[in-house]
């Protein structure tokens, strides 16, 4: 029987390939749980937020309340990266609602930019995409770890051209950018799945809790990769108003 060896921080703990499977199984089904509840409540805060004109004004209508919303997203992600691992399991399930809830108010936007048929029409394309490569992350054989530094650069790159288009307001630009942006995201799905199939094993060496905080902090992950997906697909698509 093939065996695979971990290392955790006392003493290696040995598993065969099928216990490995059965423990990476469980933890994506938590993993995708956590992630699907997340967009439900960001996708439901956004399109309730969406109809309040006195809410929309109160975030749109004062920068300092839409960019004091969007560092406070930053915060939490930073915050929680760092340390879920130290932070109680209450406390990392609460910081993730709060960021699903945050996220939706501030996307309460493409709501007002943008049909609801090509944003329903977006969601599913995203969904399938997103689907795909996450599958193909799970179960390819190659070794995806080298994709992770050249994906780094890639957003950074991203971002700093997002960045100066906002002052040269270009549309082949934006379109370049977005059809980037997809390229990139499409790519992180399927090298943060197979990332996270190793987060998995954490619940054979660190025990049910660390595997918990680790199910959360992996539907985080996969909760970007989605929607940054679906904005950029939105972007190249979307129809708007």
């Amino acid at each position: 029987m093939e065996e695979n060896q971990l290392t955790p921080r006392q003493q290696p703990v040995y598993i065969s390939a099928e216990e490995a499977a059965e423990v990476q199984s469980r933890f994506f089904a938590q993993v995708y749980g956590w992630m699907a509840a997340g967009l439900g409540l960001t996708a439901g805060i956004a399109m309730f937020a969406s109809t309040s004109a006195e809410l929309i004004h109160f975030v749109f209508g004062t920068p300092f309340v839409f960019f004091g919303l969007i560092i406070a997203e930053l915060v939490i992600v930073g915050f929680l990266s760092a340390r879920v691992f130290d932070w109680s399991l209450g406390k990392v399930q609460s910081a993730f609602v709060g960021y699903a809830v945050l996220n939706g108010i501030t996307l309460s936007c493409v709501f007002l930019a943008y049909t609801s048929a090509s944003i329903a029409s977006t969601f599913f394309v995203t969904a399938g995409t997103f689907g795909v490569m996450s599958l193909f992350g799970y179960f390819t054989k190659a070794d995806l770890s080298g994709w992770g530094k050249l994906l780094s650069m890639a957003v950074i790159g991203l971002l700093l051209a997002m960045v100066v288009n906002i002052f040269l307001n270009n549309s082949i630009l934006e379109t370049v950018t977005s059809f980037i942006g997809v390229l990139i995201f499409v790519a992180l799905t399927a090298y943060d799945t197979q990332k996270l199939k190793q987060m998995a094993l954490l619940g054979v060496t660190e025990g049910e809790e660390m595997s918990n905080k680790a199910s959360i902090m992996g539907a985080l992950i996969l909760y970007l990769d989605f929607v940054n997906l679906f904005l950029f697909l939105l972007r190249l698509f979307g129809r708007r108003r």
